[in-house]
């Protein structure tokens, strides 16, 4: 791959959304004095820049085979990128807090594209995981499912096929011993004696 110096300059001032953005104090690869310098992350690069305003990165850093450690120095919230390999150069950098430092060695460790591969590959074998779960449950489940709208006939009580009748009128309370309510229409039933009642007279 071929990076210019035109390419870069670009991507580092271009609108496309930074990882991760904020001032960090970069020690010198000489002189051990730290400077304070604008560092935008976008991808695996690592650009830093003489000021906030400044139109071209000073120097670009490619995260790819680094290690993000901790510092154990007095230079509060300090923290190293290192390569491997024995002609590598180690950059520390120094946070302004805490919770500063934490979020830029968490956004530097995932900046690499072996980071990503791994993730994807994670992701990918969740997504088989689930595959497979999903049409093992569907094997088992051929019978045809009735929905619970239906009415049961079972639940239905049994009518009569012909209503029993007395003196032609339907007699709805059938048990025998049921006390039946007195009759007030007329038709057919018994009187206060027990005799039978006639039934009603036809109208003219």
């Amino acid at each position: 791959m071929k990076l210019n110096e035109r390419s870069l300059v670009f991507y580092a001032t271009c609108d496309s959304p930074a990882d991760n953005a904020g001032f960090l104090y970069k020690r010198g690869e000489r002189h051990t004095a730290y400077h304070r310098r604008w560092f935008v992350l976008k991808g695996n690069m690592l650009f830093y820049f003489e000021e906030r305003e400044s139109r071209e990165p000073v120097g670009v850093i490619v995260l790819e085979g680094c290690n993000v450690e901790l510092c154990d120095s007095a230079d509060g919230f300090a923290f190293a990128i290192r390569f491997g390999g024995t002609k590598s150069r180690t950059y520390v950098l120094a946070a302004e807090s805490q919770a500063a430092m934490e979020s830029w060695v968490k956004s530097l460790s995932r900046a690499s594209f072996d980071y990503m591969r791994l993730v994807v590959r994670e992701l990918e074998k969740q997504l088989q995981e689930m595959r497979r779960g999903r049409a093992g449950g569907c094997e088992g489940s051929r019978e045809p499912k009735t929905s619970g709208l239906e009415p049961s006939r079972e639940r239905l009580p049994a009518l009569p096929a012909v209503l029993p009748k007395e003196n032609g009128c339907a007699v709805w309370n059938n048990v025998s011993g049921a006390d039946q309510p007195p009759d007030a229409s007329g038709c057919g039933g018994r009187d206060e004696e027990g005799s039978p009642r006639p039934p009603p007279p036809l109208p003219p």
